[in-house]
């Protein structure tokens, strides 16, 4: 990746950063005002409360009548790469921040593999998600890799490892790294990504766009590089089939190339995959 968009990814990273300190103090903040409000001065606690847990007096926070960015999208350029396809950006503001989302992933491999994602730990990365599967941007594609960390690598309509969309997003849930191995016998058996885990595949790494990986046996990194999304929670044996179909080698002569085509028949969010919102104009 070129210094600038390196760049572009900090600014982002730090601008949502401060956002979210923002938001927990001003919570922080009302609770106290409203813990210690006392019989006398309640009405005048609350008050003051309200207006300062609305920002009132933050100089540099955006007008309580225009909601802040939550997600901040990075554009990637399509003339440089033509693998990437062009479908516009999610939304910035409004966005889930809690809870979980379910995303339901059809395969021509049998039943289909239900996933809980994280919302509250992987805001963005459901947001994109919920945005490209009202795209339709995963269906008919392929799950072009099995690789050896013990996941099956999809989400690339091109199929070629360089594809995604036209924007990406920075880690938001990166897993601690593994013990060294002087830890505890119990800690060093602590596994990063268990099997069932979902996660996203940044290329290059920290770079996230619509690759994602799921993970069908437990794998334990010293340096974790895939940001979790979420976890399967029905279909599982559907991933360990996938997981067990033989390799062959890449162009690049990793063996990494299922022998068997897999295909995302559908992916979707929620109820249907009902078409998201956007914040550009968006192009089919």
């Amino acid at each position: 990746m070129a210094p600038s968009k390196d760049r572009q990814r900090r600014l982002a990273r730090a601008k949502f950063d401060r956002q979210q300190a923002r938001r927990a103090e001003r919570e922080r903040r009302r609770r106290r005002i409203t813990a210690g409000v006392g019989a006398g001065l309640a009405v005048l606690l609350i008050v003051a409360g309200v207006a300062w847990a609305g920002g009132v007096f933050d100089s540099d926070e955006t007008s309580t009548t225009e909601a802040a960015d939550i997600c901040l999208w990075t554009p990637q350029d399509a003339a440089t790469n033509t693998d990437l396809k062009e479908v516009g950006t999610p939304p910035t503001k409004d966005l889930p921040e809690t809870g979980t989302e379910t995303m339901t992933i059809t395969t021509d491999k049998g039943d289909p593999i239900v996933v809980s994602m994280d919302v509250e730990s992987a805001t963005c990365a459901a947001a994109s998600f919920t945005y490209l599967a009202g795209k339709q941007f995963f269906d008919n594609t392929t799950c072009h890799e099995i690789i050896a960390d013990g996941a099956v690598r999809c989400g690339d309509p091109s199929g070629t490892g360089n594809g995604g969309p036209t924007y990406s997003f920075y880690d938001e849930n990166l897993p601690a790294a593994a013990p060294s191995p002087s830890a505890s016998p119990a800690a060093a058996a602590e596994v990063t990504y268990p099997k069932g885990t979902v996660a996203m595949y940044g290329n290059p790494r920290g770079s996230n766009g619509s690759q994602f990986l799921v993970f069908f046996k437990d794998f334990t990194a010293a340096d974790p590089a895939y940001s979790i999304v979420g976890t399967v929670t029905g279909g599982l044996d559907t991933v360990e089939k996938i997981g067990k179909i033989p390799t062959v080698e890449s162009a690049t002569g990793d063996k990494v190339t299922p022998k068997e085509k897999i295909t995302i028949q559908s992916l979707t969010v929620g109820g249907a995959g009902a078409a998201a919102p956007s914040a550009s104009a968006a192009q089919s």
